[in-house]
Formats: C-alpha cells, sequence, structure tokens
C-alpha cells in the first residue's frame, strides 16, 4: 500500500491555504491538481529530502519551473 502524506499548501493563484495528500510514489514527478478554492490548475513538483521526507513546490501554469 502507498503511503499518503497531508501537505498544506498555498494556490498560487489566489493565495488561500489548502491541504493535500502526497502519495510518496510521485517522487521526483510532475502533476497537475486544480485547486479546492478556485479550480485553476497547479502544477505540483514532489521531491524527497535528505532526510526522507517528501517536499511540494507549486507553480501556476504561467510560471517556469
Amino acid at each position: 500500500m502507498h503511503q499518503l502524506t497531508k501537505k498544506s499548501i498555498d494556490c498560487p493563484y489566489c493565495g488561500e491555504t489548502i491541504k493535500v495528500l502526497i502519495d510518496s510514489t510521485d517522487v521526483a514527478q510532475q502533476y497537475i491538481e486544480d485547486c479546492q478554492v478556485c479550480c485553476k490548475p497547479i502544477n505540483f513538483l514532489v521531491f524527497e529530502s535528505d532526510e526522507g521526507e517528501l517536499t511540494v513546490s507549486v507553480f501556476s501554469e504561467d510560471e517556469a519551473f
């Protein structure tokens, strides 16, 4: 079974803090999920730190990453 980690992120469009579940199998991958508040598409990049903690970076469609 995959481990899910709850993370809080700030939407790059509306600025609202939302909680998302990150799947541990998404490490080093990019995917798009709609904001739960404004429904705009957020680009997610998931990484694993040296300590094994999942970190998430989020970007709007217009931002370069």
